[in-house]
């Protein structure tokens, strides 16, 4: 018997094919002109890339869910892997990464400049990508689906302005409710809510007060799967292989990210540990030794840092299955395949090992 985690890794992978041709047939190819033709090759790049596909791959599900057609959401999904991937592209340069789906990131190979107008580039083909579904579901759904990409957007860029604002600013005393609000913005909406929302009005079947009443729900769904996710990333990054996570193992220390094993660590740790530990933080990348970043990944395994961060991500995603439940059976779609689907792709993100 197939193993379930396999079939959403099978069902992922043939959505992400699917969609992928969808973004590579609509990006330009090539161009005479020697600078234009490069542009365009960079903005293909992380497209090409593989990746999991689970933003799309969340948005044709809820409209199925909801007895839409698959057809009337694949331009929609395909914008949402856009969004991602331009927004990646930005994310690398402003986290000075290293790695991107197990390759130099973009601006490693080009520079910054190029990498950040690569980006922009792609920012504004999501757009005109969304404006195809005028053709398909008609003006007043198309202004809507623009909305949800519009508050997406925002709510992203709102997240990423706050750890950024941490990590310009020197600040380490940040909260677990700093945390929390923060990868709700940054995670939660681009990866789960938005996802889902647009699915849902894709799918087109419900009257305007039961729509926004499940719009609703699933904004707090989304909250706790986003979290979790997130949390479940976090750990990754430390404990995951990089062969299949794609990305540099201890990178987030490296970086100086704020993750909650790292808040929880700062809270918890001796005087002197605590300092050792931000004297590490506080130098630049290229300052940091692979001994330094070691020993703060140690202490976090010694302080119990990793397991509260996968307890309080076990804690989330029991909460998002417990709202999904709640949404599907008021619907009375519980005991459809598309529903079985779903819930088993929400149960994955959280317990995935890449």
């Amino acid at each position: 018997m197939v193993r379930t985690a396999d079939k959403i890794v099978g069902m992922l992978s043939s959505t992400k094919k699917e969609l992928d041709a969808i973004i590579l047939n609509f990006l330009p190819t090539s161009h005479s002109v020697s600078e234009i033709d490069m542009l365009y090759k960079m903005m293909k790049d992380y497209p090409s890339r593989g990746g999991k596909g689970l933003r799309g791959a969340m948005c044709l599900l809820w409209c199925e869910l909801f007895g839409g057609k698959r057809e009337s959401a694949l331009v929609s999904a395909a914008a949402l892997e856009l969004f991602h991937n331009w927004i990646l592209i930005h994310d690398d340069i402003e986290d000075n990464s290293d790695l991107r789906r197990g390759a130099p990131t973009l601006h490693k190979q080009y520079g910054i400049a190029l990498s950040i107008n690569a980006g922009d580039a792609l920012h504004g083909k999501m757009w005109e990508l969304l404006l195809k579904n005028k053709e398909s579901i008609g003006e007043h759904t198309a202004l809507k689906i623009l909305y949800e990409f519009s508050r997406m957007l925002n709510e992203t860029t709102e997240g990423q302005h706050m750890e950024l604002g941490w990590i310009e600013g020197g600040k380490w005393d940040i909260s677990e409710a700093d945390y929390l609000l923060m990868v709700t913005k940054k995670s939660a909406w681009y990866t789960c809510i938005s996802p889902a929302r647009i699915g849902t009005i894709l799918a087109g079947t419900l009257d305007e007060r039961r729509e926004n009443d499940i719009l609703q729900k699933i904004v707090d769904f989304g909250i706790d799967l986003g979290i979790s996710f997130q949390i479940i990333d976090d750990l990754l990054n430390l404990e995951g292989k990089q062969e299949k996570y794609g990305k540099e193992i201890l990178g987030d220390i490296f970086e100086g990210k704020r993750t909650l094993a790292l808040m929880h660590l700062l809270k918890n740790a001796s005087r002197e540990d605590r300092f050792l530990v931000l004297e590490c933080l506080s130098k630049s990348r290229a300052d940091k030794t692979n001994s330094d970043v070691e020993r703060i990944f140690r202490l976090m395994r010694e302080s119990g840092s990793l397991e509260y961060a996968r307890k309080l991500a076990s804690k989330f995603s029991e909460s998002a299955l417990s709202r999904f439940d709640l949404i599907v059976s008021e619907a009375r779609k519980e005991d459809t395949e598309v529903a079985k689907t779903t819930r088993a792709l929400v149960e994955f993100l959280t317990k995935r090992d890449f």
